[in-house]
């Protein structure tokens, strides 16, 4: 028994017709006709009373039509319920984040207007994670999509990249710090600070490497923390100066001030999903950042 049996099927046992229902079908009476006898030939018995005048469910009929209504209810909804995942307008995404995503407003505003195209869709947001745990993250398959730095680790083998922004880099350091008594800074004043930086995978070039050069034996100099509040925080205690994302600056931490680095060109900010990704919502959210 196949669905287009019942579907047929159900069209004679609401018209009770056969020119009707094969109307109503767009198919030929005479191919009606051959659909019932094979369905009835695979029930064992007959479904409609026929006559010259009229057509009749037979007990038989009226059971299986009300099955069949909600065998192909059931069916109709199976198919509606796919072609939305497809589609992108149902379903539930995970998303994890480096914490500039969140503090440059580029996070909030595209769940936002994702939100509005796709309110059946349930976002999840995880805790704010290190950039190279966002690509970890995705990796394992913990979160479906990553807000996190530009890397040299990211492989475009492994996953779509979709830019949001460049991401401008600040000093953040104590009001009592000598170089808050300068506007601006550069990288000679910063030469001789430890620089308290977001972590990144290891090997990598970090922000802490668009400051100064970091020796090949090791980061003397250079303290890794794994959030943005954490760094912030050291830095807040006077234990060096934070190198973080100018969007970070709107953080108001102890007595920290912010100061722009003249000549550092930060990374970029990007959403990453794993390439290959066929799931609807996946697909649509990155469709509807760009």
């Amino acid at each position: 028994m196949e669905l287009r049996h019942l579907r047929y099927f159900t069209a004679v046992a609401e018209e009770l017709h056969f020119g009707r229902a094969a109307a109503r079908l767009y198919v030929t009476q005479s191919t009606l006709s051959v659909q019932i006898q094979q369905l009835e030939a695979e029930i064992g018995g007959a479904l409609l009373a026929r006559s010259s005048r009229q057509v009749q469910l037979t007990e038989a009929g009226r059971l299986l039509y009300a099955e069949a209504c909600r065998t192909l209810d059931q069916a109709d909804r199976a198919l509606y319920v796919t072609r939305q995942s497809v589609l992108g307008e149902i379903g539930s995404i995970r998303i994890g984040f480096a914490g500039v995503a969140a503090f440059s407003g580029v996070l909030p505003a595209d769940l936002r207007k994702f939100h509005r195209a796709h309110p059946d869709v349930e976002i999840e947001i995880g805790e704010e994670l290190p950039p190279s745990g966002v690509v970890d993250e995705l990796r394992s398959g913990a979160i479906d999509l990553g807000y996190t730095h530009d890397m040299e680790s990211i492989s475009p083998d492994e996953f779509t990249r979709t830019f949001r922004k460049r991401i401008e880099l600040t000093a953040a350091l104590p009001a009592s710090h000598r170089l808050c008594a300068k506007g601006a800074l550069s990288k000679a004043d910063l030469d001789t600070e430890t620089l308290i930086v977001p972590a990144t995978d290891p090997g990598i070039a970090s922000i802490a490497e668009r400051i100064r050069p970091i020796a090949p034996g090791g980061s003397a100099g250079v303290r890794l923390v794994p959030t943005t509040l954490g760094v912030l925080t050291l830095a807040a205690a006077g234990m060096g100066v934070a190198i973080v994302p100018e969007d970070t600056s709107l953080i108001a931490l102890g007595d920290l001030v912010y100061r722009p680095i003249a000549d550092v060109t930060g990374p970029d900010m990007v959403v990453l999903h794993r390439r290959g990704e066929t799931f609807g919502p996946v697909l649509a959210f990155s469709a509807a950042i760009r």
